[in-house]
């Protein structure tokens, strides 16, 4: 088999031990389709097969590298055009425990941080574009309960949130961010 008809059957973005079904030493061959430029590292064992189409997004490559895994705060925020700055860390919470600062991957200019939830906070979030992205007023209460605030408080643009949604999602989180959220909500 030739390295191009191996990565023809490997998907877009794809993990060391997926070339181990197909050769003998996956080294020796990501070493070579990195040189070919048929290939891109994201991190030790994690790749993007540029045969099968352009580098993928951000938030895709964020929730393949943890799985299960969704998109939120700053940057789910901003996507629903909440906040309107742009943020250069992209937050991924999962179940995962493997997670903290020393855990950071720098992929596209953006830091992508890793963040555990419990799994009863575990939800609030749809699958679009081939990750699964918070729904703003999750993404808000993940915010106020990761950050222990409400950041950027005066440039929220709180007009496409539903409250009613906001308040239900809120009775599963702590006092202090039901709290913090019955507060934003009486300023408005």
């Amino acid at each position: 088999m030739t390295s191009v008809s191996i990565l023809m059957q490997l998907p877009h973005l794809f993990r060391y031990a997926d070339v181990g079904k197909f050769t003998g030493n996956a080294n020796v061959f990501l070493t070579r389709a990195q040189a070919k430029g048929f290939v891109q590292r994201v991190m030790r064992g994690v790749y993007i097969n540029l045969l099968r189409g352009p580098v993928p997004s951000i938030e895709e490559v964020a929730c393949f590298l943890k799985t299960p895994s969704y998109i939120s705060c700053e940057w789910a925020l901003n996507h629903h055009g909440i906040l309107l700055q742009s943020p250069v860390v992209c937050t991924v919470l999962t179940l995962d425990t493997a997670v903290g600062a020393s855990r950071d991957i720098r992929f596209g200019g953006v830091t992508i941080e890793f963040s555990r939830i419990s799994s009863r906070l575990f939800n609030g979030f749809e699958t679009k574009e081939g990750f699964n992205l918070a729904v703003p007023e999750k993404a808000l209460l993940d915010t106020i309960h990761l950050r222990k605030r409400i950041p950027f408080e005066d440039e929220l643009e709180l007009d496409n949130i539903n409250q009613g949604q906001l308040i239900t999602l809120a009775q599963d989180f702590p006092a202090v961010v039901r709290k913090r959220v019955e507060n934003l909500i009486n300023k408005r």
